[in-house]
């Protein structure tokens, strides 16, 4: 089998992750501390062997029984890069530093490249580089819009400790100008880092409500942002410094995106260190390839035959209703950094980002008052990735090999949280990445139609 192992799950445990049922007690507690090997599941009856590897808030789930997941094995080398992009990543040595506002420059010449292919930053030495945060972010940022565009179909639910409060379904749209793979990279006259649309299809009182954001590679400009509200009948130009705010009163901000989608140079990043953590995971994504077909006018959609994820979704789940019940651990090697936000309107006033070391996706993004106090942490999942041969060309290429997607930002101080990346129910729902949109399609006149 390719990538990483699944070592020795017991058969209770691989029956739970191969069709979704829950798993009512441990398969086995270890019996020494620290004795964290695969097969093992993560539960309040042995939570003390993850001391150390989680940030307190989610070790705490685990001490009081609201999350219960078994570990995976993940061992460094097997992650599955496309070759093009690893070549492109080696080519950037030394080919970059970082400019005194927090922008990609090209060493030769001083100035913000036109557009960068591969991890702009191949090595990073926080001993020696006092650049080093910024870098790693940047690095988090090119490994994700190498996924490409997207198009998809996903629920947002607020919950309670036992329950749904209420949720929308959003169609969501992003078009990336930077990053990209060659065939898909696009014309890019207004310097566009890039676009985005977010429409609320349900419930009524949110139906039409939308919102558009263009981000610029530009340090010194702000995002562009309007909204569409169906009440005012209109497009209206709103402050990109609410970014930080609650996602239609949700516990997940704009800034939240993928794992962090605020503007780098917005902030001042420090390094706080190199950890060994452990991180939520899709343990099928190492199992096999989901299912994954070619749209007719370009791009990949992923059908994801099982929509069950989170705990309120299982009717005998005893744990948190936002439990990633059907998720994994697996431990990794991730840098911790820090940003402080330039804005002092923003929202929070420190944010921490644990950033795997090998893939660069994100693990656990902790969000702190100005005052210091805990207030939210953005839980995702981790994947592996596979190859696939373009119809068109023949071309191999690889895509996350996802079969569910986990988001969840929890309140830690009110004891709620909020969950995207659910898909709704229906067939053929869209789940589309390196797709590709009509430059006039993130404009005013979309909010305008989609809003009728």
């Amino acid at each position: 089998m390719k990538g990483p192992r699944i070592r020795a799950l017991g058969s209770i445990a691989a029956l739970w992750i191969a069709s979704g049922c829950l798993l009512a007690t441990p398969v086995r507690a270890a019996s020494a501390q620290g004795n964290l090997a695969p097969g093992t599941v993560l539960s309040r009856e042995n939570w003390q062997l993850a001391e150390g590897l989680l940030p307190p808030e989610i070790l705490q789930h685990y001490r009081e029984g609201h999350y219960q997941n078994p570990i995976i094995d993940w061992p460094e080398g097997v992650y599955r890069w496309d070759p093009q992009f690893v070549a492109a990543t080696e080519s950037n040595r030394g080919r970059y530093t970082i400019s005194p506002e927090g922008t990609i420059l090209e060493v030769a010449t001083g100035k913000q490249p036109p557009f960068i292919y591969g991890l702009p930053f191949p090595q990073i030495d926080p001993a020696k580089d006092s650049n080093a945060a910024i870098k790693i972010l940047w690095n988090f940022n090119y490994q994700y819009w190498n996924e490409g565009s997207s198009h998809n179909l996903v629920r947002l639910v607020w919950v309670r400790p036992k329950g749904v409060d209420r949720e929308a379904i959003q169609d969501v749209y992003f078009q990336y100008y930077d990053g990209q793979d060659p065939d898909y990279q696009l014309p890019n006259p207004n310097n566009f880092s890039m676009q985005f649309v977010s429409v609320a299809t349900s419930p009524a009182d949110l139906h039409g409500t939308a919102s558009l954001t263009w981000r610029y590679r530009d340090p010194n400009k702000r995002d562009s942002n309007w909204a569409y509200v169906p009440a005012l009948r209109r497009v209206r130009a709103v402050s990109p410094a609410n970014r930080s705010d609650g996602f239609l009163g949700s516990d997940m901000s704009q800034d939240d995106g993928p794992f962090f989608d605020g503007k780098p140079e917005d902030f001042t990043w420090s390094f706080v260190k190199e950890a060994e953590t452990l991180r939520i995971v899709d343990p099928e994504s190492f199992q096999g390839r989901p299912e994954r077909y070619w749209l007719p006018e370009g791009g990949w959609r992923t059908v994801w035959a099982n929509d069950k994820v989170v705990g309120f979704q299982f009717p005998d789940w005893r744990g948190i209703a936002w439990a990633p019940v059907r998720a994994a651990l697996a431990k990794r090697k991730v840098w911790v950094i820090e940003g402080v936000p330039k804005d002092r309107y923003y929202l929070y006033g420190r944010i921490e980002l644990y950033i795997d070391k090998e893939t660069y996706q994100g693990a656990w993004n902790r969000k702190f008052g100005w005052n210091g106090e805990h207030i939210n942490t953005l839980q995702v999942v981790a994947y592996q990735r596979d190859k696939n041969r373009r119809p068109t060309d023949g071309k191999e290429e690889y895509q996350w090999s996802s079969h569910f997607s986990f988001q969840c930002a929890e309140n830690v101080k009110l004891n709620r949280a909020t969950v995207a990346g659910l898909v709704p129910a229906g067939k053929d729902i869209p789940n589309d990445r390196r797709v590709r949109f009509a430059a006039s399609f993130f404009d005013s006149a979309t909010l305008n139609r989609f809003g009728k």
